[in-house]
């Protein structure tokens, strides 16, 4: 099946918001190292261009969490697919995530990682919807808020294809 997709965040939006993240988390962690962790699949996209823009030292690790199918609506299940590959302890953290929605999987996870003793927890998205917010959760650095719509692109996907789309864009279902 085809999707309408339209653009809602362009290609050079979206790199003009990767610097200034970037830029703005290096002044923030001057004078130390910051260890990222993805959020597998989609926020490897984020984070690799994130990371090419910090000027401190940067070491990442991946998790795949999740709480998504196949479809378009949170399935309620946390599901952690594969967990960090080094320890944490003492380390000044950041969580890199392609979006927050209900916040349902990263209250869960930063809760988790909290335990595990890093130096400092932050939060990075690319993409925030608060108003789909059911769990509270704090977001140190947001690209972009984002209405209410299915978004694919940069990462996000819809049954794991668009995710290679280089732009954020808004799939338009009939009577849109």
């Amino acid at each position: 099946m085809e999707l309408n997709i339209s653009v809602m965040i362009s290609e050079e939006e979206i790199d003009k918001k990767v610097r200034e993240l970037g830029a703005r988390i290096s002044r923030d962690y001057a004078g130390r190292s910051v260890h990222l962790i993805g959020i597998l699949r989609g926020g490897a996209f984020f984070m690799c261009e994130l990371a090419k823009r910090i000027t401190v030292p940067v070491t990442i690790d991946f998790m795949s969490v999740s709480s998504y199918g196949s479809g378009t609506v949170s399935s309620g299940v946390i599901k952690i697919g594969k967990d960090t590959d080094e320890s944490i302890e003492g380390k000044d953290v950041i969580v890199v995530e392609d979006i927050v929605d209900t916040g349902r999987t990263l209250s869960y996870l930063l809760e988790m990682l909290k335990g595990r003793k890093p130096a400092s927890i932050a939060l990075c998205t690319l993409l925030d919807k608060p108003e789909r917010r059911t769990h509270e959760v704090k977001v140190d650095y947001t690209g972009f808020q984002v209405p209410d719509k299915f978004v694919v692109g940069y990462g996000l996907d819809y049954a794991q294809k668009y995710r290679n789309l280089p732009y954020i864009g808004v799939v338009e279902t009939e009577g849109e």
